[in-house]
């Protein structure tokens, strides 16, 4: 969602820093391998920290018409996400796209196991009796695509600097959620 639907506000160094995290770790492995009496406080702080990111995100370039004939096609779309639902249905609101998503296509972190594990991938194949090879996964960061590789999909990676650092799990690369267009028929 962040990254690749949403032009995303958050500061992750920030966030890191205010929890008191090594720069780069994983904020949720992070937070999941700590006692829970220490990181029941953090977690309160992270969700604050997210809620407040999500209201100042905006849609992406491109994001609308192409989520709008992928829906008009009948091709099922989902986010999944290591956000909390409050923060997807906030951050969904403030973009104006909450309403092409059906409750039961929107996963976060508390659904299921969040990425980089396939499971919201492979409840979603379930959900929708769709086949991997019918199915794609769009993201912007590493953990989409090892999501995507594992439950065996199709994944493109969004990078708008070009860089496209993980080669080794991304199928297809480009540039903006736009050019998605060039792929549907």
């Amino acid at each position: 969602m962040d990254g690749t639907l949403t032009v995303s506000p958050h500061d992750f160094d920030f966030i890191r820093e205010r929890l008191g995290l090594p720069k780069a770790v994983p904020i949720l492995e992070a937070l999941n391998a700590m006692p829970e009496q220490r990181s029941e406080p953090l977690w309160k702080i992270l969700n604050q920290m997210e809620i407040y990111y999500a209201g100042k995100s905006s849609i992406m370039h491109g994001v609308l018409p192409v989520l709008e004939r992928l829906k008009a096609r009948g091709a099922q779309i989902a986010i999944l996400t290591r956000n909390t639902m409050p923060v997807v249905m906030q951050t969904l609101r403030a973009c104006g796209i909450d309403h092409l998503f059906p409750q039961d296509h929107l996963l976060d972190r508390d659904s299921c196991e969040p990425k980089p594990s396939p499971d919201g991938i492979l409840h979603l194949l379930q959900l929708w009796d769709a086949r991997p090879e019918d199915t794609v996964m769009v993201g912007d960061y590493l953990f989409d695509l090892q999501a995507g590789k594992e439950a065996g999909v199709t994944t493109i990676h969004i990078d708008p600097e070009g860089v496209f650092a993980w080669p080794e799990v991304s199928d297809i690369c480009i540039r903006e959620f736009a050019e998605i267009e060039t792929f549907i028929d």
